[in-house]
């Protein structure tokens, strides 16, 4: 392909999907494929000839979305939204346009320093403590790392690296492996699951405590499982607190937990990939009480601020501890500039070598869109979840599970679990809307959460008027479902009757 064609097929692509989002709502949310339904409509080897690009653009309207789960649409009620927006999706392309690989300041200057200017600016516009800025004079900074899974990961390997050399200064009498073996971490029954996942990786095990009852962990909660731990002889490396979990959006009491952390110089790594957002508000500041006392935090832009996946900020206080913990140098990664300068060699800073240019969307959307212009698309997102809550609060079938939080509410029909699971059946069924179930003390509840590229108030409408048909449809199945088992139960003492009544005539006969 040569550059006049690219330039075809290039503009034909953005008209396509410009076209796909400004359409996106006339499209089911959910595909009706069934599992395999690729694998007979394409060859089964890589074609011997180059095919024309049309051809490749036609069979990606044909075949490829057909089963794609539209993520954009407005009609998206299920996860935390996967953010997206224009401005975000031509910073990605430019970005692989220049298909830079970012490892070390000299492989791509502009690639390294453009991520410390808006992690700067993100920690600015966010508000967190100032400890997190490249700028200040004391070793913290952000980074943007594939996902919150990849950030988690990075803080429980650098405290079990950091806590293990500590013991080795302290116990000389200690072998590593003997150190290794006796190492825990913490984190709530509330977490994501990629917290358990980073535990399995690293071979550390995480203790996921038990939340309280409105589903927030709390210092005193992580004393006990200290004493408990420490009385065996075990050592405890990091806690890992939640600001908006993934079922409900609760927020951990990270005072309490920095407190405690603090006391048993304990790594405290905050995951705040969906709430983080709210940290850019005044209306929520107390999210931000005790981000002074966190060693390390995450943040999904790719949730909230309206760039697309993969793109996750995290922070760290001190970044030497994981430059300690991460380093492996040889000598093809060395340059003339490497420790003249204070810009990091982000490298050091995560799992892989390799490193995309995500900077550059970041940069290109935040420009564009203005610190007022994400404010207000954050508060748009929780103006139409109180829309939403505000319906179901008029209907005496539903009733809320927790408080509505950001742009999630949830709620559940009154009554017992299959209510739940039979209303969730028939929207899915249907394909309009998605949503999930979750369970909590043993009640099934959905999560509404607004998601999709541009939600108006006309999708809550929409989705609302769904919901309520389709209820109408569960209590008429159940009343059928009733008179249905009041006639069986009629018919049954009927025939019982008429059995005992012949029976006796039977008996009068002889």
């Amino acid at each position: 392909m040569d550059a006049k064609t690219f330039r075809e097929f290039g503009k034909a692509a953005v008209d396509f999907i410009a076209d796909y989002m400004e359409n996106i709502r006339d499209c089911d949310i959910l595909p009706a494929v069934q599992p395999g339904y690729l694998f007979d409509l394409l060859p089964k080897e890589i074609p011997e000839q180059p095919q024309d690009w049309k051809e490749v653009l036609h069979d990606i309207d044909r075949i490829i979305k057909p089963g794609i789960t539209h993520w954009q649409s407005p009609n998206m009620h299920a996860y935390y939204p996967t953010a997206s927006s224009y401005p975000s999706i031509v910073g990605d392309m430019l970005a692989n346009g220049f298909s830079v690989i970012g490892f070390s300041w000299i492989c791509s200057p502009a690639c390294t320093e453009l991520e410390v200017v808006v992690m700067d600016w993100l920690a600015k516009f966010l508000n967190l403590p100032q400890q997190f800025l490249h700028t200040t004079d004391g070793p913290g900074g952000g980074i943007i790392q594939g996902s919150a899974s990849e950030s988690v990961l990075v803080a429980v390997i650098a405290a079990r690296e950091q806590t293990v050399r500590r013991m080795k200064e302290k116990h000389p009498e200690m072998t590593e492996s003997e150190i290794r073996g006796k190492l825990v971490a913490y984190s709530s029954d509330q977490s994501n699951s990629c917290i358990e996942k980073a535990g399995v990786l690293s071979a550390v095990p995480i203790r996921l405590l038990p939340a309280g009852e409105d589903l927030i962990f709390r210092g005193e909660m992580l004393q006990q499982a200290l004493d408990e731990d420490l009385a065996k002889g075990l050592i405890p490396i990091i806690c890992i607190a939640t600001l908006g979990t993934t079922g409900t959006c609760a927020y951990d009491d990270i005072e309490s937990l920095g407190k405690i952390c603090n006391q048993h110089d304990l790594w405290l790594h905050v995951d705040a990939a969906y709430a983080g957002a709210a940290f850019a508000l005044e209306e929520c500041s107390e999210l931000r009480n005790g981000l002074e006392m966190v060693d390390s935090l995450n943040f999904n832009l790719h949730k909230f601020l309206m760039v697309n996946f993969d793109c996750s900020a995290m922070w760290l206080k001190d970044a030497n501890k994981v430059v300690d913990s991460f380093n492996v140098d040889r000598i093809y990664l060395k340059h003339k500039y490497e420790g003249q300068t204070q810009i990091p060699d982000f490298r050091h800073w995560q799992i892989p070598l390799g490193r995309r240019f995500r900077a550059l969307k970041v940069w290109i959307t935040f420009r564009t869109i203005g610190a007022e212009g994400l404010r207000a698309h954050i508060r748009k997102h929780m103006a139409l979840a109180e829309r939403f809550e505000n319906y179901v609060l008029s209907d005496a079938r539903f009733e809320l599970v927790t408080k509505r939080a950001l742009g999630l509410v949830c709620f559940r029909p009154i009554g017992d679990n299959k209510r739940t699971t039979d209303l969730l059946h028939n929207l899915t069924e249907r394909k309009k809307i998605y949503m999930i179930q979750a369970k909590q003390a043993g009640k099934h509840f959905l999560r509404f959460v607004v998601c999709g590229m541009d939600p108006k108030e006309q999708d809550i409408d929409f989705a609302w008027r769904e919901i309520q048909s389709q209820m109408d449809f569960v209590v008429e199945q159940e009343l059928l479902t009733s008179v249905k088992a009041d006639i069986d139960s009629i018919s049954k003492h009927i025939t019982s009757d008429l059995h005992i009544s012949a029976v006796m005539d039977s008996e009068k006969s002889k």
